[in-house]
C-alpha cells in the first residue's frame, strides 16, 4: 500500500447524515481479527448501518448472530448459487426460523451465477426459484446475485412474479438497458465499488442514469474494494467512495446521495434507520 493512499481520508458526510453499506460479509476470514474494528470506523465514518449478507446455512445463522449482537448490524438469510447444491427443505426450514428474528430482514444472497458455474445451472435455477418462493411467503425483500445471467434471472423473476415485497439486484453490474428492465419489475439496483474504476464506463453510465430513489450502495466488502483501495481489503467505511462517485455522475451531493438511499433501505426493508 503506498504512502500516498494511507493519506487519502475518507469522503465525508455532514453532521447527522448518514449511509448505509447495503451488503457485506462481515462473517468472513478476511474480518475476523478484527471485525470490532471495522465496525466501528463504519460508524466513525457515518456509514453507521451495515447489512450482513448470508451465502449458506452457516453464514447466515453468523449474520444473523452479528445483527443480534450490534444494534446497527442488520442480516440476510440465503443460499447462494454457488452452494446451492446444499440447499433442501431441512436448509430452508433452518432460514426460516432464522427470519423470526427482527433483525433479519431479507432472503438473499440469491440468484445464479453463470461466470464461474461452481454449481450446475438447473440447480442453481431450481434453487432460486424456490428460494423467491420461499420469500414471498415470508414477505421479505430479496437480494440477488446475477453474474453473466441478466437475461435468464428476468425471465425467472417475469416467471416467478409478482414479487410484493420487492428486492435488489445486489452489485448491479449491467448496462442501462439491463438497469431499466430490471427497473420495470419494481427491483431496487445496488452499486457497488466497481463503479469508481476508470475504465466502468458502462456501470457509471448507468450509476448516472438509474433514478436516486431506486438506488442501494454497497461494498460487497470484504470484496471490490473502490478507487483507492482496489485490489486491497474492502470494508464498510469505504462505501463513502462509491456514493460520492454516485454524487459525481448525478452532479448532486455526497449528503443527497446517502440521505436518499437510505432512505430507500428503510423504506424496501422495513427498518427504522
Amino acid at each position: 500500500m503506498s504512502a500516498k493512499k494511507k493519506r487519502l481520508p475518507l469522503p465525508l458526510l455532514s453532521q447527522g447524515v448518514q449511509l448505509v453499506d447495503s451488503h457485506c460479509h462481515l462473517d468472513m476470514a478476511a474480518y475476523a481479527e478484527d471485525c470490532l474494528e471495522v465496525i466501528s470506523r463504519s460508524r466513525q465514518a457515518g456509514v453507521e448501518t451495515i447489512f450482513s449478507i448470508g451465502i449458506d446455512l452457516e453464514s447466515s445463522k453468523t449474520a444473523a448472530e452479528l445483527a443480534t449482537r450490534h444494534e446497527n448490524i442488520y442480516a440476510t438469510v440465503g443460499i447462494h448459487p454457488h452452494h446451492a447444491e446444499e440447499a433442501g427443505a431441512a436448509v430452508y426450514d433452518a432460514l426460516t426460523e432464522l427470519t423470526a428474528s427482527p433483525k433479519v430482514i431479507g432472503i438473499g444472497e440469491i440468484g445464479l451465477d453463470l461466470f464461474k458455474d461452481y454449481a450446475p445451472v438447473a440447480i442453481q435455477t431450481k434453487v432460486f426459484k424456490e428460494q423467491l418462493e420461499l420469500a414471498k411467503s415470508l414477505k421479505l425483500p430479496v437480494i440477488i446475485h446475477d453474474r453473466d445471467a441478466h437475461d435468464t434471472i428476468i425471465d425467472i423473476l417475469i416467471e416467478s412474479g409478482p414479487h410484493p415485497a420487492g428486492g435488489v439486484i445486489h452489485c448491479f453490474s449491467g448496462d442501462k438497458n439491463v438497469a431499466r428492465r430490471f427497473l420495470d419489475l419494481d427491483f431496487h439496483l445496488s452499486i457497488p465499488g466497481v463503479v469508481t474504476f476508470k475504465k466502468a464506463t458502462e456501470l457509471q453510465e448507468a450509476a448516472a442514469f438509474i433514478p436516486l430513489d431506486r438506488m442501494l450502495v454497497e461494498t460487497d466488502g470484504p470484496f471490490l474494494a473502490p478507487e483507492p483501495w482496489r485490489g486491497k481489503r474492502n470494508e464498510p467505511a469505504y462505501t463513502l467512495y462509491t456514493a460520492e462517485k454516485i454524487a459525481q455522475l448525478k452532479g448532486i451531493s455526497l449528503d443527497d446521495v446517502a440521505r436518499q438511499t437510505t432512505k430507500n433501505i428503510a423504506l424496501l426493508f422495513n427498518i427504522n434507520i
